[in-house]
């Protein structure tokens, strides 16, 4: 987000200098507002990031205490994420370490098809203290959610970036407090910051983002040890226990000779209680032998280490790359894999626009980065929207293209499908989770200038994107202003489909009725006044008692059929 040099201080002027939405302070916590900002500039320190981050501060009144934190505060912190996603890029939570690996863990499964990156860090040493490393955990936790598309709720601490439900605290006094064994970091800021895209778990659903908050208190952890009695194992298991996770030996061992601890189990497991069998070790695995331990490893949020049977040692290879790499009597592995990352992406970009699904499987397998970027910032899926490719857009989605990635004009796929007018991608998009991200005022213009030039298409190309097209210019005119002036009826129908307001007046005072019978355009004052009528049919038949119909891109209701006559589509009514 490029920042505009201001010397205002208000939330409104920032809001408005950063072109940010303004956000209700009464509807989420105390709201601060403050700015980083990695890049070029004079207020700000060397940082390669060539990305500005402009960012938000709410705070908790009263702030909660990490040792006292709950199941509820863990949804408190999901709903408030839900409540403001689509206006910011990432989000940082600032924690307390004893229990910020159980906040990470559980928000991860909570925030279901996650398509941006939620940092939670936090100190050891109090940020006011003179040597604290509070400061650069929470810098380099901005930049990691502002400046790199990473979506998932992962552990920033001591230069590394964790995956959240794979992380532990492991010290008390050392500044490396955090670690997630079994799992290399997914990304480590030295000199330069370096992320491990292949780690990067990522959403595959052809879904919103959602936040799953029915949690169940009756779970908990039974370590074994030796000469446990069943009398404690069979005690925590009683009702309400819907579910235990079991630490075990070794890769996953239980003593053999201990026929009344596996009798407990048996019924705790026929009683509906849900068990699962965990390793005590710290790196390794447990087997799975059994089907119920085959169901198990299903991989949810990147929880767990997959385990290849097979040999890992033989990778699949193209073709042409062996065939270039012969070619150049290339003969060490480093400058076979220095030739293979310069070929890979432009087959891939390649098999894209020829819409070859079988090559972009091919390629997909060799281990390409699904969003890499070329040089102008476009990914796959830019190109895709932009070509119109529909079964290529569903097959990226699929395999965890984002949504959410901008080109170096601040362009997302969703801003290439609309400037295309490709409305099945622009639908599929939305559906899963892709949101315009121009300010109301610059999608005030963009309407305006649409609904002049008669182009009725990009209107409901907005439409489909999710965009309100009631929004107004500086000068207060809105689309159907516009459309009434140059005597469009194609783009009236459209805006009133969308039950935009036709009553509003710009600064001139001047409704949209009225520039319609100033330009001589009775007929679109007909169909106007035709539309209202309807509207207060339809009032009057569903007995609202004066409430109101809701309006613009929030409405619940298509209308259809004469004035005499409304027919009304009640499936999506509230």
């Amino acid at each position: 987000m490029n920042r505009r040099k201001s010397s205002t201080s208000s939330l409104d002027e920032i809001s408005a200098s950063y072109d940010v939405p303004v956000i209700d302070p009464t509807s989420v916590p105390k709201v601060l507002a403050g700015t980083y900002t990695p890049g070029t500039g004079d207020q700000h320190p060397d940082c390669k990031e060539k990305r500005r981050v402009v960012y938000w501060v709410y705070e908790y009144d009263p702030l909660l205490d990490s040792s006292n934190m709950t199941m509820d505060d863990w949804i408190r912190i999901a709903k408030d994420i839900r409540g403001v996603y689509e206006m910011f890029d990432g989000f940082v939570v600032l924690h307390g370490t004893d229990t910020l690996a159980y906040t990470a863990s559980a928000l991860s499964f909570m925030l279901e098809n996650l398509g941006k990156p939620v940092v939670i860090t936090g100190s050891q040493i109090p940020i006011f203290e003179t040597r604290s490393d509070g400061r650069d955990n929470f810098i380099g936790s901005v930049i990691m959610a502002g400046s790199y598309t990473i979506p998932e709720v992962s552990v920033f601490f001591n230069n590394k970036l964790y995956r959240g439900n794979r992380t532990t605290k492991v010290s008390t006094g050392r500044l490396q407090a955090f670690d997630s064994p079994n799992m290399s970091p997914l990304a480590i800021a030295g000199i330069s910051i370096q992320v491990d895209y292949r780690s990067v778990f990522r959403p595959t659903c052809l879904e919103k983002f959602t936040v799953f908050d029915r949690l169940n208190r009756h779970v908990g952890i039974l370590r074994i040890f030796p000469s446990i009695s069943a009398e404690t194992v069979c005690s925590f298991l009683q009702p309400p226990m819907a579910g235990a996770v079991i630490q075990t030996y070794g890769a996953g061992n239980m003593p053999s000779n201990r026929s009344d601890i596996v009798k407990v189990l048996k019924e705790a497991t026929q009683r509906g209680v849900i068990l699962v069998n965990i390793t005590q070790c710290m790196h390794g695995s447990v087997d799975t032998i059994y089907e119920t331990g085959e169901m198990m490893t299903k991989n949810l949020r990147g929880e767990m280490t997959a385990v290849n049977q097979e040999d890992e040692g033989e990778s699949r290879e193209l073709d042409i790359v062996s065939s270039i790499a012969r070619a150049l009597q290339l003969s060490s592995s480093d400058d076979v894999e220095h030739v293979k990352e310069l070929l890979i992406p432009t087959m891939f970009f390649s098999a894209i626009a020829n819409a070859d699904i079988s090559r972009l499987e091919e390629i997909y397998q060799n281990g390409i980065e699904i969003n890499l970027q070329d040089a102008s910032g476009w990914t796959a899926l830019h190109m895709a929207c932009n070509e119109g490719i529909l079964e290529i857009v569903v097959w990226l989605l699929q395999h965890g293209a984002s949504v959410h990635i901008r080109d170096k004009l601040g362009r997302s796929p969703l801003s290439v499908a609309i400037e295309n007018d490709h409305h099945k991608i622009i639908e599929l998009l939305v559906k899963t989770g892709a949101h315009v991200i121009e300010s109301p005022v610059r999608l005030g213009d963009v309407l305006v200038a649409a609904a002049a030039a008669g182009n009725s298409k990009r209107l409901l190309t907005y439409h489909l994107a999710d965009v309100d097209l009631s929004y107004s210019d500086p000068c207060g005119r809105s689309a159907l202003h516009a459309a009434c002036t140059v005597g469009s009826e194609e783009c009236v129908q459209v805006l009133l489909d969308a039950d935009v307001p036709t009553d509003v007046r710009d600064r001139t005072d001047l409704t949209a009725v009225m520039c319609a019978q100033i330009n001589n355009n009775q007929h679109l004052v007909d169909l106007i006044a035709t539309h209202e009528e309807r509207i207060e049919e339809v009032r009057r038949s569903m007995n609202y008692s004066g409430m109101e119909l809701p309006r613009g891109k929030d409405a619940a209701c298509t209308i259809t059929g004469g004035p005499s006559s409304p027919h009304v589509d009640l499936q999506h009514c509230v």
